[in-house]
């Protein structure tokens, strides 16, 4: 296993609102490996990426991380806690772009409209580090052209309007290498693409992680995403990480309900509705984050929930392998004798 760069622990984020405190990360737990891909998945309103937020400090208000850890391991060795740190400190403003860097789902809501693409990757680049605007521009030209963007010194004077969405996007992905993060979170950053341009931008995110070894943290809703680019995978439901393990773990051993009702209804290629086999529909919504149920945060849409037990406690992490661990009460040694709903389905 790679080395550690953060490690996630008990991380806590909150909205304060006139109608109560939204708990929209709630006790979060993972680690991020140099070199690896770690995918966080689950459905819309899961706390994805308000996760990804609080790692950069960037929840907007009311929001705040009240409680947590978030260790990122320094190039020198040393070792800070993101969680301590002022969303406005100079501290934090030195991690962000240059340790850590992020994608954004939409290009358009990330750069400026009225300023080139130039101009802006030219300002990221001297924010960082002590180069001339001569030296700035030339990293940018060859940031441009590693992400493949033809003609890349000449790309330097367009607006982002004037760019196609895939080409915004790989614009995005050279503004978060050009200071070579040691970790890049990616926000669904191919959501709105179309095929053949996302599997162009996850071949590059793939590439350039061979060619740097940083580490990247996926979050998509896609599991498709997933098989493909995934070394570790985190399942996360109502702001907790319901299921963590290898990407084999997940696809081949799934253990929670929440996991093996996301993986059930995916099309299967070259099945037939002859089979007798129907693609398994995940019951429900995730509730209103103003009414969170009691206990499991799942039961509600749970075919195996147990009455009096997964409405009244909250499940505890068991670890079926070093690497492989669910939050399921069904899934717990100390539960084996539990009697489970005759309608229950694994």
């Amino acid at each position: 296993m790679s080395d550690t760069l953060l490690s996630v622990r008990g991380l806590k984020t909150q909205f304060g609102t006139r109608a109560g405190v939204i708990r929209a990360v709630d006790g979060v737990t993972f680690d991020v490996h140099r070199g690896r891909t770690l995918c966080i998945v689950g459905e819309s309103g899961s706390g994805k990426s308000i996760t990804a937020r609080s790692i950069l400090q960037i929840v907007g208000r009311p929001g705040k991380v009240v409680e947590g850890q978030m260790i990122l391991s320094r190039p020198d060795k040393s070792a800070v806690d993101l969680a301590q740190l002022d969303p406005r400190s100079k501290q934090i403003r030195r991690i962000r772009g240059r340790d850590i860097a992020m994608i954004f789902q939409e290009p358009m809501e990330s750069l400026s409209p009225v300023h080139t693409i130039g101009a802006q990757l030219v300002e990221k680049i001297r924010l960082h580090h002590p180069v001339t605007r001569k030296e700035a521009e030339d990293r940018a030209v060859a940031a441009l052209d590693r992400v493949r963007i033809p003609g890349p010194r000449d790309r330097l004077g367009a607006y982002p309007f004037e760019l196609s969405g895939g080409m915004r996007q790989r614009v995005m992905i050279a503004m978060a290498l050009a200071c070579r993060p040691q970790l890049l979170i990616a926000d669904e950053p191919t959501t709105a693409l179309d095929v053949s341009t996302q599997a162009n931008i996850l071949d590059l995110i793939r590439e350039l992680q061979d060619e740097t070894g940083m580490a990247v943290m996926f979050i998509t809703h896609d599991l498709g995403v997933v098989a493909e680019i995934a070394h570790d995978v985190a399942v996360m439901y109502l702001g907790q990480v319901v299921e963590r393990g290898t990407v084999d773990d997940i696809f081949y051993d799934p253990q929670h309900p929440y996991t093996q009702a996301l993986l059930g209804s995916i099309p299967r290629l070259g099945a037939r509705r002859e089979d007798g086999k129907r693609l398994r529909a995940v019951h429900g919504m995730v509730p209103h984050p103003l009414a969170r149920p009691g206990g499991c945060p799942f039961h509600t849409r749970c075919d195996e929930a147990v009455p009096g037990l997964c409405d009244v406690q909250a499940p505890r992490i068991t670890d079926f392998s070093a690497t492989h661990g669910a939050a399921c009460h069904l899934r717990d040694p100390a539960m084996a004798d539990l009697p489970r709903r005759k309608e229950a389905t694994r």
